[in-house]
């Protein structure tokens, strides 16, 4: 009573399901899933970038020479000083990253206490939901006159603390 007609049916129905196997094997070895370890990841980078932009910022363009972000705070440009940092964060290869936003702040020392002002103008568009990463750097001021600064010596240099919220809108 048994015989060999079922047995191409068998051999058919295996080989359809290694097949099956190996196709999604291929589809979920592709793909990619975004976990939740990974989300740190596009912060730490926007954080090295704005650093390494302050870093660029601070250093002069020649010998004894004064570097941008002493500038920017002693002719109080934050605004100015906010565009060039924006600028230089954009500046790579390919398309412009139009979607960075950055505020700028100052937080200094006077006698009896820490102070800190806002360089820039606040965003409209920070909603304070975003993602913002805190990109800071001490700047030596020398000594002279800072009548926008309130409460500062001008009589002696001083190391303020510039700090730049950044975020992506």
């Amino acid at each position: 009573m048994v015989n060999d007609t079922g047995q191409l049916y068998t051999m058919e129905g295996v080989a359809a399901g290694l097949i099956m196997l190996l196709t999604a094997y291929i589809v979920i070895s592709t793909t990619s899933i975004y976990t939740t370890g990974d989300t740190h990841i596009p912060d730490m980078q926007l954080e090295q970038l704005g650093s390494d932009v302050l870093a660029m910022m601070d250093t002069p363009d020649k010998e004894r020479g004064e570097n941008q972000l002493v500038g920017f705070i002693k002719n109080d440009q934050g605004d100015d000083l906010r565009d060039r940092f924006l600028d230089n964060c954009k500046m790579r290869a390919g398309d412009a990253d139009a979607d960075l936003r950055a505020q700028v702040y100052l937080s200094y020392r006077t006698s009896d206490s820490v102070n800190t002002i806002p360089l820039s103008p606040a965003d409209e568009s920070f909603t304070r939901r975003e993602n913002t990463v805190r990109v800071t750097r001490w700047v030596q001021l020398p000594s002279g006159s800072y009548s926008h600064i309130p409460n500062i010596e001008t009589s002696r240099p001083h190391a303020v603390l510039v700090e730049v919220l950044l975020w992506r809108a």
